[in-house]
């Protein structure tokens, strides 16, 4: 599957238009990038365990109100430093930061399309990596709160889609808001929206 993953990386992606199938409803159209966006890199990382496929998300601290991501479920990554060479080291460092993943060890695999969160402010661009072991994940409770260890099998699962109303803090609530059940989490939004763009890789590869 890795060979066949990376391969399908490097061909035309799916883009926007498949993130978009998981974009809250007011965001029908692709939001044009600010000119002073903040570059960041995610990891999606692929492992190994039991003979399953699975990749790990992880869940933001709720200790924040103030924080546009307080509490919720996301990738690892971060926010691309000067000493970054790259984007995709970026994703890398993160991930070592926050989980404890080796960035030395996570084969790289390829890239999806960059998405710009209007929310943050920040552009997104996710790596999609592959570890040959199982990960012991140590967290940087700062930022980390715990991880999710996701079949990707549910991934591709139908019933995983749903929607619902999604309240917001004081701004009332965003309506049939469409998102994944993963391990009894409500991942919405950019991850959401990332997460459909791999799905639908994986379903071009069958």
């Amino acid at each position: 599957m890795i060979a066949q993953l990376k391969k399908a990386l490097q061909e035309e992606l799916p883009g926007f238009e498949v993130q978009l199938e998981m974009a809250s409803a007011f965001a029908s159209q692709r939001p044009q990038t600010a000119n002073d966006a903040v570059d960041a890199g995610v990891l999606v990382l692929l492992y190994q365990k039991a003979g399953r496929w699975y990749f790990p998300l992880i869940q933001r601290p709720s200790r924040n109100p103030k924080d546009p991501h307080n509490g919720q479920v996301a990738f690892p990554g971060g926010r691309y430093e000067a000493t970054d060479p790259s984007f995709a080291a970026t994703a890398l460092r993160e991930a070592e930061e926050e989980v404890g993943v080796s960035a030395k060890e996570v084969q790289v695999l390829g890239k999806l399309t960059p998405l710009y969160i209007p929310v943050s402010g920040y552009l997104v661009h996710p790596l999609v990596g592959y570890l040959p072991y199982v990960p012991t994940f140590q967290l940087q409770e700062a930022e980390v709160e715990r991880v999710l260890e996701v079949p990707l099998e549910d991934l591709l699962d139908p019933s995983k889609l749903k929607q619902k109303d999604m309240p917001l803090s004081n701004r009332g609530s965003l309506k049939g808001v469409h998102y994944f059940d993963l391990e009894a989490k409500v991942v919405w939004g950019a991850t959401a929206m990332m997460l459909n763009e791999l799905r639908t890789i994986l379903q071009q590869m069958d």
